[in-house]
């Protein structure tokens, strides 16, 4: 059985610092024994990361598109920052990945999908989050569940950890699986577990990306 938190960052984001030894010593220390790297407009940590945990690793990317968040699975190539959410979804299909909506509904975040946009894109959604540790707001999740259930999307979950402390705050315990449709066959079946972060995590990454924007004016 696998504990998979499906939604991690790494150094390789602007807002975060975590490095990939240390992503993969707080899963073993935690029992976390599946990851989905998803870190903002980059893979190069999550292909390195495939190549040294010694568990099973998704290439994954959180992708800023005109409209918003997307997040690609099972990635081989990157998908740039910045086109439109249909050239981002084309990108992503045609290199065989599965498109999830992070953090979904969230009316906090800026970057999150409306209700609108996700309804327009809907039949070519893989996975939709249904709980984000760093979603503050629970409606958000309760909204994203009952989503999911009505379309038949499998609902993944995850801490969204920008530090290492929040690795594990959030994962699905689900069968191991073979494969991206093999994936999703056993995400339809996990169990979402797992608890909220604190919003003192939050202020971590702000740091993160004022001191990442103060290094690149330099």
């Amino acid at each position: 059985m696998l504990k998979a938190d499906l939604h991690i960052h790494t150094r390789y984001s602007m807002d975060c610092s975590t490095t990939l030894e240390q992503v993969i010593n707080e899963c073993q220390k935690k029992d976390i024994n599946c990851v989905a790297i998803a870190d903002h407009g980059a893979i190069d940590g999550a292909l390195r990361m495939k190549e040294v945990a010694p568990f099973p690793v998704i290439v994954a990317e959180e992708i800023l598109t005109t409209r918003g968040e997307i997040m690609g699975m099972f990635l081989e190539e990157l998908v740039p920052s910045g086109l439109s959410m249909e050239e981002s979804i084309t990108r992503i299909k045609a290199q065989g990945g599965l498109l999830c909506i992070p953090h979904p509904f969230d009316m906090v975040r800026q970057s999150a999908l409306n209700s609108d946009t996700i309804e327009k894109i809907v039949e070519q959604i893989d996975v939709l989050e249904v709980f984000n540790a760093r979603s503050l707001l629970l409606s958000s999740s309760n909204k994203s569940r009952t989503f999911a259930k009505k379309y038949g999307i499998p609902g993944s979950a995850g801490s969204d950890a920008h530090t290492a402390a929040e690795i594990g705050n959030v994962y699905v315990e689900m069968r191991e699986f073979n494969g991206k449709a093999d994936f999703l066959k056993a995400l339809s079946d996990g169990k979402v577990c797992g608890r909220k972060t604190s919003l003192f995590a939050h202020f971590n990454s702000t740091l993160e990306r004022i001191k990442h924007n103060l290094a690149g004016n330099k």
